[in-house]
């Protein structure tokens, strides 16, 4: 892949975790029907520049792995998966499934990226926390790969 195809890539990828965020935040909310919410962000928003393919594997894999990913997370945290800012716990869930169901995505990819996100739509200092929370995942989900380096 040349390297502007895969910044390309990148850049797609970003808008479909972007999107897929407020989605999942929504669902986590509303408790709307999965195929419902996809359809209502497919007509609001251009998905021309979008990976469509990556954003629907984070709107229907999330909550389908709801439990596991949250059986994952619950250890790492230090507080109750209720306390948590329904922003945090999605962008949680989200990088989550990232490091468990996409190897082919780098793990500090994952983790920058769900750390942009808390930038933008999180509390204050949520980030940090984020950022905490998804190194201590990526070390157990992805070993080898924190471990090479």
């Amino acid at each position: 892949m040349s390297n502007s195809s895969s910044n390309n890539l990148a850049a797609q990828r970003r808008k479909a975790r972007h999107y897929g965020l407020q989605a999942l935040y929504q669902w986590h909310m509303a408790g709307a029907d999965l195929s419902t919410i996809e359809a209502e962000f497919r007509g609001d928003y251009d998905f021309r520049n979008v990976d469509l393919d990556y954003f629907q594997a984070i709107v229907h894999g999330v909550p389908s792995q709801t439990d596991e990913l949250e059986a994952i997370l619950t250890p790492l945290l230090d507080r109750s998966l209720d306390e948590l800012d329904p922003i945090e716990r999605s962008l949680l869930r989200m990088g989550t499934f990232e490091l468990k169901d996409r190897l082919d995505v780098p793990y500090k990819v994952v983790i920058n990226e769900a750390v942009a996100l808390a930038k933008k739509f999180g509390a204050t200092d949520g980030h940090k926390y984020i950022n905490g929370v998804l190194d201590k995942a990526a070390r157990q989900l992805r070993k080898a790969e924190v471990e090479a380096g």
